[in-house]
């Protein structure tokens, strides 16, 4: 049966960052993500794992300077250095929060550059990164041109083909369904030809085109849910969604789903 993690940096809005923890327990979900968890302490942040009996699934490196419009370091020739700070940063954080997974993210492609060079910085840097902690999964997304223009990666396959050329054990896809329907479409087909593969190391969902509750929109979440349970995927399935209102009344898609 498919695990699910809420993703308290769009989830639970109507609450404080740090009072989302409690609300996600409460509605049954035991593991939670969220874009980034620098603002706050790590005690704090393991704190509240450990008071409500949840797991930390994922979080994103430093992604370079987010107010101001960056997405992510991997790609971008010139920035190593703060890159690699950035994943010792991040590592730090996932031992702290005893969490398996950290996304990479690739950033966007800058203005004139040759795609070739920009994918060799990213190729490099994916490398050194996975060789800093076996123990952990480092994801790479690829996410679509309409919610990020000039994201870097932006499909399935080349994402593929980039964990392939590395050949690191701890360096997987990240994939949001969300986005794959956006960019591409025929996610069973996707994950047919994906998750068997073993590299497909965390999934994602949201509503489609709106990017609401996964019961909203045009995609068939239930079967999916079946196809991914058939696949043998043992991972957690992200809810990276803007829920349309109060975020618990819109949870009829996941009592289904829900541990008891």
């Amino acid at each position: 049966m498919p695990r699910f993690a809420a993703n308290l940096s769009m989830m639970y809005g109507e609450h404080a960052f740090l009072d989302r923890f409690a609300a996600a327990a409460k509605d049954g979900f035991d593991a939670v993500e969220y874009l980034f968890p620098y603002d706050f302490p790590a005690a704090e942040l393991a704190k509240r794992l450990a008071d409500h009996g949840l797991q930390q699934a994922l979080f994103n490196a430093p992604p370079g300077d987010w107010v101001a419009g960056e997405r992510g370091l991997a790609c971008l020739p010139g920035r190593q250095d703060e890159f690699r700070a950035g994943v010792a940063r991040a590592i730090e954080y996932a031992r702290a929060l005893d969490c398996p997974r950290i996304h990479l993210m690739a950033g966007l492609a800058p203005a004139g550059a040759e795609r070739a060079a920009l994918r060799g910085v990213y190729e490099a840097n994916l490398a050194w990164a996975a060789a800093q902690a076996r123990d952990i999964t480092f994801l790479i997304e690829p996410i679509n041109t309409r919610d990020i223009p000039g994201f870097f990666l932006n499909r399935q396959d080349e994402a593929h083909d980039i964990v392939q050329r590395i050949g690191a054990a701890n360096l997987k896809v990240q994939m949001d369904l969300y986005h794959c329907q956006i960019v591409e479409g025929d996610l069973a087909k996707k994950l047919e030809a994906f998750v068997p593969t073993g590299r497909v190391g965390h999934l994602q969902i949201a509503g489609v085109p709106e990017r609401h509750e996964p019961d909203i929109g045009e995609i068939n979440y239930p079967y999916l849910f079946e196809r991914i349970d058939a696949l043998g995927y043992t991972g957690v399935i992200g809810a990276e969604y803007r829920p349309k209102g109060a975020t618990s009344a819109g949870l009829g898609w996941f009592q289904p789903w829900k541990r008891t």
